[in-house]
């Protein structure tokens, strides 16, 4: 029985050590994992499917957006 308590106590002082340590961490905001800049318009490369910020998009002689100049060609561009 003497054992069960000292064991008791125990498992309470690691429990406590625990969070206070958790508690001392500096939390990261969901503001703080936000990239930098605002949100940018994105398009899709009709060759690829393939997903990119309209500023990095080639545009080819139809008016359409491609994400390289493979498939600008590609594309008879």
């Amino acid at each position: 029985m003497k054992y069960l308590l000292v064991l008791a106590i125990v498992l309470v002082v690691i429990w406590f050590l625990r969070t206070s340590r958790r508690a001392d961490k500096p939390r990261q905001d969901t503001a703080a994992r936000a990239p930098d800049g605002p949100a940018q318009d994105m398009v899709q490369c009709p060759v690829c499917s393939v997903h990119l910020p309209r500023t990095d998009a080639l545009p080819g002689p139809d008016g359409r957006l491609y994400c390289c100049a493979e498939h600008r060609l590609r594309a008879g561009g």
